[in-house]
């Protein structure tokens, strides 16, 4: 008799390793996890020897972009890890076909899945004007009419610039945009820029008035609550990884 999926793993590579059965798959919970701490699932299909992480890893690297999309250096390195790897792209998902070592097909998929998942380092890599490119290319497939780095006189008479202005029938918006990868430069951001909407209040209080946007890049974990609530009192947030967010905000 054949042993199971789960009783092969168990003798192979360790208890580090659980099985379960999901809607007809053998769910593998392996001990490796993804940048942000999730746990990376692989999922086996017995009668076809394939093994995949049923477009997991792509979901994950997507929504670390704001573009929700992989960037042409990204695409390029995701074709030479299926080469290191042996792995297969298909429909989204990362997977692997095997004959007899399932052990070493699991090991090799989720190396692969790491690899793949790493690749939202080069979206830090990026300048803060390509960002800002990211955006501008959004406000264009809504038909949104920006300018873009704007310089606004505050009541202390200091000269503040602006990342966006945008303008719609109903009411124009000022958007400042909030990235960094480092906690400490994520303090200063914040108080600049809480700054910069407190030096240009009365802008809010023209005949048409301005609303203020502070949207944050929200691919690392380096803004606090306390980040948030200080921007919340001067301004409306938005978040990077929720475009249609901001979209709403700028029409509405």
């Amino acid at each position: 008799m054949t042993p199971a999926p789960c009783q092969i793993i168990a003798e192979t590579i360790g208890q580090l390793y659980t099985c379960s059965e999901v809607n007809g798959l053998v769910r593998i919970r392996t001990p490796y996890l993804y940048p942000d701490g999730d746990v990376i699932d692989l999922f086996l299909k017995p009668e076809t020897q394939t093994l995949t992480d049923l477009g997991e890893t792509l979901r994950w690297l997507d929504m670390q972009s704001f573009k929700q999309s992989l960037s042409k250096k990204q695409d390029w390195f995701l074709q030479d890890i299926q080469v290191t790897y042996g792995i297969e792209l298909y429909d989204g998902m990362l997977l692997i076909r095997f004959q007899d070592n399932l052990a070493e097909a699991i090991t090799q998929l989720s190396q692969a899945a790491i690899a793949v998942s790493n690749l939202w380092l080069l979206n830090r890599t990026r300048l803060a004007a390509t960002l800002n490119d990211e955006i501008a290319e959004l406000l264009d497939e809504y038909h949104i009419p920006y300018e873009r780095d704007i310089k606004l006189v505050g009541r202390s008479a200091r000269s503040w610039q602006i990342d966006f202005r945008t303008r719609h029938p109903r009411r124009s918006t000022l958007v400042e945009v909030l990235s960094t990868g480092n906690r400490s430069a994520a303090n200063s951001k914040v108080n600049n820029t809480v700054a910069a909407w407190l030096d240009l209040y009365q802008y809010r209080l023209n005949t048409e008035p301005l609303r203020f946007i502070s949207l944050f890049d929200d691919s690392l974990d380096v803004w606090s609550s306390g980040h948030i609530s200080q921007l919340a009192e001067f301004s409306e947030i938005c978040y990077m990884s929720k475009p249609e967010e901001l979209i709403e905000q700028l029409v509405t």
